[in-house]
């Protein structure tokens, strides 16, 4: 059965998914990319853009599980690039180059129309102007009974959260502070929503918490 996913998703102590002032140089927002240094030097990061070995343990584990049973994801606008309100052209095909990680169907959330983009590796970027409902149906209707994963950023997270879509979250907390930016929280209320944690796993970097909605009956 395909299940909803968030997986690796990093905050700051003070509850930031993302950094303020997100631009072509700051893709994460002012100080975001500070978030992942549990990420980057894992072998997971590492063999995925193809620069080497990379760390193995708890962290590796985590991001590693990520990737697994993963037939399609949804990404918000945010995530794909930095370019907002309609297209100017269409020359802009994400932040990975010409082979993205992603390697299966990905949905992008936008009020703007554009063509999908066939790109190396087996990733396709499907652009649904219909909302959250219409991407998952879609991303259900690719996966194959494996899983959707919702990449993120923070608001595309909390609209599949209010609906009650996402099965499972794994949250990175990350031992920084960026001060401002978008919580992954924000208004959010999980315990009412009827998700609770199942798993807390401290390392030097981060420390990894897993929630789950818990479907009634």
């Amino acid at each position: 059965m395909t299940r909803v996913r968030v997986e690796s998703f990093t905050i700051s102590l003070d509850g930031y998914g993302a950094g303020p002032s997100q631009d072509i140089d700051n893709p994460l927002g002012v100080g975001g990319t500070d978030l992942h240094h549990w990420f980057v030097p894992t072998r997971t990061f590492q063999r995925t853009h193809g620069a080497g070995d990379g760390t193995t343990g708890i962290d590796d584990d985590f991001a590693a599980r990520g990737f697994e049973n993963i037939g399609a994801w949804i990404l918000g606008r945010n995530m794909f690039g930095p370019v907002r309100g309609p297209w100017p052209d269409l020359n802009w095909k994400g932040w990975w180059g010409d082979n993205p990680p992603y390697h299966v169907p990905v949905f992008v959330l936008t009020h703007h129309a554009r063509p999908p983009i066939e790109m190396e590796g087996s990733t396709t970027f499907h652009f649904v102007t219909g909302g959250i409902h219409e991407a998952l149906d879609r991303a259900r209707g690719v996966a194959n009974g494996r899983d959707v994963r919702i990449g993120g950023g923070p608001n595309t997270i909390q609209q599949y959260l209010r609906a009650g879509l996402i099965d499972e979250l794994h949250v990175a907390i990350s031992p920084v502070l960026l001060g401002q930016g978008e919580r992954l929280f924000e208004g959010v209320d999980l315990r009412a929503l009827g998700y609770e944690c199942v798993q807390c796993v401290p390392t030097e970097k981060a420390t990894h918490v897993v929630l789950r909605l818990h479907h009634d009956g």
